[in-house]
């Protein structure tokens, strides 16, 4: 099966994500071919809807590829030399928003050190 990603997500009637605001279905953008023009639509839509708690958007897969949470501690804010001599991998995950939160957890865990940045890879 082909990578197919959608950009899905609206205006919501709170911040548990569930129901989209005066009913009706989430905005589906797509289908992409690949995970860049996912993400620049993604990345779009999100800034444009920045400060309102109650948008949301997030990147739907389908396909037959794994996904893994990939970094650590590195030496500087090159991110090329890390620090340890080996990056942490975390996975696989079967989607990609199963990596993200897994990304989220550990980017958040160690927001406030400038040297850790994790990444999302699709094997």
């Amino acid at each position: 099966m082909a990578d197919i990603y959608w950009v899905v997500g609206g205006e919501y009637t709170d911040t548990e994500f569930r129901e989209i605001a005066g009913g009706g279905a989430e905005e589906r953008h797509g289908p992409f071919e690949d995970l860049a023009h996912a993400r620049a639509e993604w990345a779009t839509r999100s800034m444009k809807f920045v400060d309102s708690a109650f948008v949301k958007y997030r990147i739907e897969h389908s396909g037959s590829h794994a996904y893994w949470v990939v970094g650590g501690r590195y030496r500087n804010t090159d991110f090329v030399d890390i620090e340890n001599g080996e990056e942490e991998r975390l996975g696989p995950f079967e989607d990609y928003e199963c990596a993200f939160k897994e990304w989220r957890a550990h980017s958040m865990a160690k927001v406030d050190d400038a040297h850790v940045r994790y990444r999302i890879e699709q094997a």
